[in-house]
């Protein structure tokens, strides 16, 4: 009697557990729809914004994250004078994985940053942009570091926000590694999506933008609940856990393959993507890579530095012939 009790509870409370999660998909994706169109490349479905007009200009996001990161403010910034694009990562916000395998709840792998690079470039091709410059903040800026790699007649120039460009030292921690195995990654999903509260997701955000404040209206811009959608998060989750040795091969190519003009913009006070890990060696290995540091600040310079991310670009952009 008291087991089938126990197993009836148990039921009970993965059913109610699936419930509340998918009630809380349907709202994050109610409150917070598509901002623009969709792009079909092999397939898949690549979402996108575009805005303004000029020399073409990507934004990828970052871990975690989607394009409305970008158009909460640095992107009005820029089209006076660029046709911005800014992209969900495959996986991420609105945008389709790269392949049929990696929806698997019980898998464990996940594109490459070479992958999503690809499959970003031919949508950009696909609006009409053959050679925009590139800009990646954090995750965003690995995808745009293979970009560069993979397809340099693809892109005038590359821009690097606090981006994982050098193999790091230990571990990710219990949550990736929780979320990242087979079995984690089919239970731990449908619960943070059914029970994560809004202080919970506020300290989130707000532990990434740590030691600046969070900006006033961003997380009720940002959709931060379409990022705890299960399957975003076993993306999420997977794409950095596999990063490391794409990453190591990748760094073994800078010095000889990268030719194009790089900007890259660090806070010294990041934690996420430590500075002297990634963006120090990076510049020391591209003689034409410009490294811009900035003191005090942590893991979202576009955000606290906004004005030092326009200079980049328009650096990039005549330094690239653009205008």
């Amino acid at each position: 009697m008291l087991k089938s009790l126990t197993l009836a509870a148990l039921v009970g409370g993965v059913l109610f557990t699936a419930r509340q999660s998918s009630e809380h998909v349907a709202a994050a994706e109610r409150n917070f729809p598509p901002e623009g169109q969709f792009v079909e490349v092999d397939g898949r479905q690549i979402h996108a914004v575009v805005r303004g007009t000029g020399p073409d200009l990507v934004l990828i996001h970052g871990a975690g994250g989607n394009l409305r990161d970008f158009t909460f403010d640095l992107m009005d910034r820029l089209t006076d004078r660029y046709r911005v694009i800014a992209f969900d990562r495959p996986g991420m916000g609105y945008s389709d994985r790269a392949g049929d395998g990696y929806g698997d709840a019980f898998g464990r792998t996940a594109e490459s940053p070479a992958e999503q690079a690809a499959l970003l470039a031919a949508a950009a091709r696909a609006l009409g942009a053959e050679r925009p410059i590139v800009l990646g903040h954090s995750y965003g800026a690995s995808v745009a570091l293979a970009w560069a790699l993979n397809h340099p007649d693809a892109i005038a120039g590359l821009v690097n926000l606090a981006g994982p460009s050098h193999p790091w030292p230990g571990e990710l921690g219990a949550y990736y590694t929780v979320i990242g195995s087979s079995l984690g990654g089919l239970v731990v999903p449908p619960l943070v999506s059914a029970y994560a509260s809004d202080g919970m997701i506020r300290g989130a955000v707000k532990g990434i933008f740590g030691p600046q404040e969070v900006p006033e209206g961003y997380v009720e811009h940002i959709g931060a609940p379409l990022t705890i959608r299960p399957d975003s998060l076993r993306a999420n989750t997977r794409q950095v856990n596999t990063l490391r040795p794409h990453i190591v091969e990748m760094s073994e190519r800078y010095a000889q393959d990268l030719t194009l003009p790089v900007e890259i913009i660090h806070g010294d006070l990041d934690e996420t993507v430590p500075l002297e890990i990634h963006s120090i060696p990076l510049r020391n290995a591209l003689p034409q890579a410009t490294l811009t540091v900035l003191e005090g600040v942590g893991h979202m310079p576009h955000h606290a530095a906004p004005d030092v991310v326009e200079a980049a670009i328009d650096r990039i952009a005549d330094k690239a012939g653009l205008r």
